[in-house]
Parts: C-alpha cells; structure tokens; sequence
C-alpha cells in the first residue's frame, strides 16, 4: 500500500489494529457460545471480554519465536486474560480466525467500494443529463461514424458501473461467509451453533463446508469483480484521454490554477489523472490471477493462498478505492467542449450520413450490393480532398450522381444529412438507464 495512491478509511481495515481487534471478537464471540453450551464457564467468557486485550509490538516480538501468528496474539491475550485464558481457542484452529477475520475485512472493504460507486455513478448521472443533448461524433476504431450526444456517452458508462455496482453486492455477499469448523473443519472438537453464533455476531453466514478454510473459490470471485471493476474505470479514463488529445480536445482533465504539465513546455495539459487511473487499474487486475490460482490448495487445507492474500487484499482494495475517488472527481470536474464536438463532426463533409444515403437507397429500389457501391463511390472522394474543401461536398457529389440522383431527390437527399435524425432515441435511451424522468 502506498500512501499516494492510498485512503485511510480503507488503509485502516488492513491496519494490525483493526485485525487484532476482528480476532478477539471471534475468540470471544466463540468463549460466549461455548460457555451457553456449558462447554467452558459463563465466567471465563466474561473475563475475556472483560479483560482482553492485545499489544502489536508484544504480538511481533512473541511471533518471532513461535513463527505463528495466532499463536503469537493467544500468547499475548493470555498475559491479559489469566487463567481463564487456557477457555479460549476451545476446539478451533489458526484457519478458524484467520479466514472469519479476512472475511470481516473484504466485507468492510465492499462497503466502502459500493459507496465509492454510489458518488461515482452520481457523478455520471449528473453529467450525462446535463449533455444529454450535445451532439458529438461516435467513433469506431477510432475513426468517425455516426452522431450520438456526450450525455449518451456518460450514461453508457453509468449503466457500466451500475452493473459492476450490482456485482459487487453479490461478491460482497458470496465473502461474507464464516468458518469456525476446527481441524479439517469436521466440528470433531467443537459445536456447529458456536460458527452459527459467531458469524451472526460478525455479520457473516456460515460455511456449509469449510474443509478447514473457506474456500478460495468465493475469494476468486470477489477479486475477479474487483478486476472488472477497474476495467470499467480504465474504459472511461481511455475515453477522456483520447477526447483530450490536441486533435480532438472535445472534453479535458480540470487544469487547476498553477498546476504544470511539463518541467519542459510550460504550454503543456496532460491527462495526467486517467493515465494515472490507466494505471492503477492494471494494479488491481494483476490480483485477478494470484486469487484464482488460490483455488487449488491441497487436500483439507494448505498456506500457498496466505501470502497470496496478504497482499493482494489490501492492494486491491485500497488501488481500487483511490481510483473510484479520482475517477469520480475527473467527472465532477470534466470540461466539456459542445463547439468543438460540432466542428470535428464537420471535417469529413458530411461522410457521416452515409449509412442513411445507403438506407434510402435501397428503400428506393436499389440494390444493397449497388446502393453502398454508389454511396461509397462518391464518399471516396472527399476523403481525397484537402480538409478545407470538403464541407458539403459529399452532398454535392452525391446529389450530381446520376444513379443516385434518379431515385431521390434532391431535397429527400438533403433530408438525410439532418443530425436530429441520429438522436430521436436520446430519451429512450435515458429513460432505460436512469428511468423515468
């Protein structure tokens, strides 16, 4: 975790604070059910609550004896507990507290990721509806097409994180999940209402089978949407980046006052925030990976998945939950440029209403096969002509086309060439991803 691509409202679930504090409460969760059982004394259980506690610094030095981690905080918790300390850990194992605990952490994680998206997708909605009518150019491999609006651009991205939004939900619903099973999760040595009670108290439910830990395949879809998640914020910053390139500046990054895009060229306004969120977002995908391989542990149990974890659960989180934040801002802030939109949708001479010359074409008469061999005929040459020359040529060479010419006239021709034709749906579209006005 790096502090500048870090925030401290998610950097403090991973924090050995809130971790330790995540295992006592399983520990006496778990000494609360046993002594309901009568399995270890109603006061044991309250002396634990009562005088638990735990010092890192005392964990670390503990643990590089032992080489145990759980072993290490038991170790300390009993110079806190006294006697009644040896009721604790009753019939569990390390994986017991170690795989509850992880889960607890990923839940709080999602939390805070689905409020990330909550501002994001408000962001985007925002944005949308206020140009949900300036009309831009749609581009295929980068290359004009045909008219849609900036705002459709937006809600495309909004109806993309609001599908993302719903499959971390699910996710976060698929880790919640707790495992107080014992060896080989088999409850030989302890009872199943003492999982059935911890995990109400944690918020989780319970594994139906834990063969000693949870298994890693929810943790692989939990990852894996995180993954998706950060392709959906590299698709928008993708976007911005091209829109800001000199040749096409039809939207840009805020330039805040005394901000400086090169140590070279004063003149310079780089995109530096969605490259940056390009970036990060290769970060959180590298995760994908590592946690699907996890899977496959041998048997009942294995510790391959451990070191595997401890770092990409907090890397994933936190990169993802920095990015959502500066992506959200990027949006709030976007510059947009509606004149500039106008004129590169010129530049071609009207080649952008081909389609509907073809379309007519063949309502006319024509064939399909000849219908786009005439349109493209006449297209090819003003792509020949220098910029400056082709404003309305395509209409002019269309409209001297004999073959063209004798099925549609020249003002059913000129009819094709209106831009409002390309957005009559705008409202259906908005209406589909936001819902009724």
């Amino acid at each position: 975790m790096i502090p500048r691509y870090s925030r401290p409202a998610m950097t403090d679930i991973w924090e050995p604070e809130n971790k330790f504090r995540i295992w006592f409460e399983i520990e006496a969760h778990a000494c609360d059910a046993q002594a309901a059982l009568g399995v270890i004394p109603e006061s044991a259980a309250k002396t634990v609550w009562d005088k638990g506690a735990w010092e890192i610094d005392r964990i670390d030095e503990i643990e590089r004896e032992t080489h145990h981690d759980v072993i290490a905080f038991l170790t300390n918790l009993a110079e806190h507990v006294g006697d009644d300390a040896r009721f604790v850990h009753q019939g569990m194992t390390s994986s017991d507290v170690l795989d509850t605990c992880l889960s607890v952490q990923l839940t709080q994680a999602a939390d805070l990721l689905l409020a990330d998206l909550d501002g994001l997708l408000a962001a985007l909605e925002k944005r949308a509806r206020e140009h949900k009518d300036d009309v831009c150019i749609g581009r295929s491999h980068g290359i004009h097409a045909e008219p849609t609006t900036f705002g459709v651009k937006l809600a495309g991205h909004y109806a993309e994180f609001a599908r993302c939004r719903e499959r971390l939900v699910a996710a976060r619903a698929e880790i919640a999940t707790c495992a107080i099973s014992g060896a080989v999760g088999t409850f030989a040595n302890i009872d199943p209402s003492v999982e059935v009670h911890v995990a109400k108290k944690m918020g989780l439910s319970s594994e139906p089978v834990s063969t000693q830990v949870i298994p890693r395949d929810r943790h692989a879809m939990f990852f894996a949407v995180l993954g998706v998640v950060a392709g959906a914020v590299e698709r928008l910053s993708v976007e911005v980046r091209h829109l800001q390139r000199t040749e096409v500046r039809e939207a840009e990054e805020f330039f805040a006052a005394g901000q400086k895009g090169s140590s070279a060229m004063p003149h310079k306004r780089n995109p530096i925030l969605t490259e940056n969120l390009t970036g990060l977002a290769r970060v959180v995908r590298a995760a994908v990976v590592p946690a699907m391989e996890n899977i496959a542990l041998w048997h009942e149990r294995d510790i391959s998945h451990s070191s595997v974890e401890r770092m990409i659960g907090p890397d994933a989180t936190v990169t993802l939950d920095f990015a959502l934040v500066r992506l959200t801002g990027v949006v709030e802030k976007l510059l947009v440029y509606p004149e500039t939109m106008t004129a590169n949708m010129e530049k071609l001479g009207g080649l952008i209403h081909s389609q509907r010359v073809l379309l007519a074409l063949t309502q006319a008469g024509m064939s399909r096969e000849n219908s786009y061999q005439a349109v493209q005929r006449n297209a090819m040459k003003v792509w020949g002509l220098p910029e400056a020359e082709r404003e309305g040529a395509f209409l002019s060479f269309l409209q001297g086309d004999e073959e063209v010419s004798k099925l549609i006239s020249d003002d059913d021709l000129a009819e094709s060439f209106d831009l409002g034709y390309h957005t009559k749906h705008v409202d259906t579209i908005f209406t589909r991803v936001f819902g009724a006005a």
